[in-house]
């Protein structure tokens, strides 16, 4: 419904800070193309990529899908009740839209893909472990769920760890919705068995993780990892 899931889109004012922050968490750079006229990078694990945006954004972090043929398919999206909150379509531009949840959330739609595919083996992770899903933080999970059904994810799971949530997925991202108030904000969440080993070895290379986790998480299983541009990076031990 809404195409294949591209990068989360950030804000990050010093492009080359926080290039310089993800390479040290095991993250290389791709090739970007020239759709955007103003200074853009992007990083990624193999599986999660992160576009560095040095111009403001509706929101950050910003999920960003490819959408063929944007143009002719936003009105399907807006007959089904979807608001199209930011449009930026013609001939002689770079097509884009986003839409906008209940809840605040927005999604950002690409009329193509902006960098190239990444050349790192498969299942190579970086020093976070696995990328598992989007963590969002929502008001009403019944009505999140049902916008995100919309759009063509179906429900995966309903479970309490490392928090309570609900759990839908696509054939390119996980999303868990998660009561507001767990997190304050959206997440990037990691997991592996042997995450406390990978939370000492990240702190013994120097890496500054927050005071604690959110919520009520155990700070010998978990740890939060805010980078320079603001990005917040979830890691938890999976079972």
């Amino acid at each position: 419904m809404i195409g294949r899931f591209h990068e989360f889109s950030v804000h990050a004012p010093d492009v080359l800070d926080s290039i310089a922050f993800y390479e040290s968490l095991g993250f290389t750079q791709v090739t970007t193309g020239e759709a955007w006229p103003y200074p853009y990078a992007v990083v990624t694990d193999g599986r999660l990529a992160i576009g560095l945006h040095q111009h403001e954004l509706l929101q950050s972090p910003l999920p960003a899908f490819v959408l063929p043929d944007l143009f002719g398919k936003l009105a399907a999206l807006e007959r089904m009740g979807i608001e199209i909150v930011d449009r930026r379509l013609g001939s002689d531009v770079f097509n884009e839209a986003s839409l906008g949840m209940p809840d605040g959330q927005v999604i950002r739609l690409l009329e193509a893909r902006t960098f190239s595919p990444s050349q790192r083996a498969p299942g190579e992770v970086s020093r976070l472990g696995w990328f598992e899903e989007f963590a969002l933080p929502v008001a009403d999970r019944q009505q999140a769920q049902r916008f995100w059904e919309q759009l063509g994810f179906v429900l995966a799971e309903e479970g309490d760890e490392p928090y309570p949530h609900v759990g839908l997925t696509s054939d390119s991202l996980n999303v868990a919705l998660l009561q507001a108030g767990v997190l304050k904000r959206p997440a990037l969440m990691f997991t592996d068995a042997a995450m406390p080993a990978r939370i000492a070895a990240l702190a013994d290379a120097g890496i500054e993780f927050a005071r604690r986790p959110p919520g009520n998480l155990d700070p010998a299983r978990h740890a939060l990892l805010v980078a320079p541009e603001g990005t917040q990076l979830l890691l938890t031990t999976a079972k």
